[in-house]
């Protein structure tokens, strides 16, 4: 496994980074989630894979998938070998001073750590001050709680204007951006991506496969979460009958190299210059897919196939408002 650093930091993270909404209490958020004994198996492959970054939220299954993954690393890892995210804002306060500080200390508690390597926040908060929360943040950082602090999908002037404050104030900088990215939905590309490729800002995209649809040569499959997942459907379903066409060619590159679907979505994720696609997997094997795909190295023909039937998305991910307390699911279908 090749270790990548996270833009300007320390932090060597593997490429794949594990998605830890798959884990937490079924019912909890999602239906399809995985219980603490299958949590800690997907874990503990994962850490055998040579996968040593995490991706979880306080908001995630009622903060189980913390508590899932704190419990499964303390069992099975050391440490000073994994780099753990987790994320702040769908909680009381957003993105405040007071709410910070306060959720940092429930994270770190159900993680079972004194620290986090990564700190994200989950979206941009318009109630609260810019300087307000990158001053929380550094506090953290300085107060040793915190080793980096990354950002989530937001419009791009938004984290402009986040990282020339932190400049001008002399705070911590975003080191990451978590956005909404893959080969249905490329938005990112217009502003987004650019910027944080000239403020070396590494991307760990979420929705790397597209909820699945990245996966299989058919829009749905015959699983729970594709009968039941709202905000999948909320996301994508709107433009189905346009982006087969881009699943399509995914499949035909797929049989080209004789491999699984989701290693040509990856694949081509790595070489448009993504540090660490988030990945969940309720399935272990799901996870040897995605390291498999280190190795397949795609063709400018595959790239130009990949990507020709592209066309603009409505946004997907940036919020224009804060909705409403207690709303934890966007995009949902109703």
């Amino acid at each position: 496994m090749e270790y990548k650093t996270l833009g300007n930091t320390d932090l060597k993270v593997s490429p794949i980074c594990v998605g830890c909404m798959s884990f937490g209490k079924p019912g909890s958020m999602h239906d399809w989630t995985l219980n603490e004994e299958e949590s800690e198996k997907v874990i503990k492959h994962a850490l055998d894979l040579g996968l040593n970054f995490f991706d979880t939220a306080n908001c995630y299954s009622k903060g189980t998938s913390e508590e899932y993954l704190g419990k499964a690393l303390k069992k099975y890892a050391k440490r000073e070998d994994v780099i753990i995210a987790s994320k702040v804002y769908f909680n009381e306060g957003r993105l405040s001073k007071e709410a910070i500080h306060r959720e940092i200390e429930g994270t770190l508690e159900r993680l079972a750590t004194d620290y986090l390597d990564l700190y994200i926040i989950h979206r941009f908060d318009y109630n609260t001050p810019i300087l307000e929360t990158m001053e929380a943040l550094h506090e953290l950082v300085v107060e040793g709680k915190v080793r980096a602090i990354g950002a989530s999908a937001m419009y791009g002037y938004q984290f402009h204007n986040m990282q020339d404050l932190a400049k001008e104030h002399h705070l911590t900088p975003f080191s990451t951006m978590e956005n909404h990215y893959n080969l249905l939905y490329r938005e990112d590309e217009r502003e987004m991506i650019p910027l944080c490729k000239q403020m070396n800002v590494s991307l760990m995209p979420y929705s790397p496969l597209a909820g699945g649809h990245l996966t299989r040569p058919t829009w749905d499959a015959p699983t729970k979460r594709s009968q039941t997942d709202r905000v999948l459907k909320g996301k994508y379903d709107r433009y189905e009958d346009h982006d087969i066409k881009i699943v399509e060619a995914v499949d035909t590159v797929a049989k080209k190299y004789g491999v699984p679907m989701q290693e040509v979505a990856l694949a081509w994720l790595w070489a448009e210059g993504v540090t660490a696609p988030i990945v969940g997997a309720n399935k272990a094997k799901y996870l040897d897919d995605a390291v498999n795909a280190l190795n397949l190295k795609l063709t400018k023909e595959d790239m130009d196939l990949l990507e020709a039937a592209y066309v603009p998305h409505p946004i997907v991910g940036a919020i224009d408002h804060n909705p409403e307390e207690g709303v934890v699911l966007l995009d949902e279908k109703k």
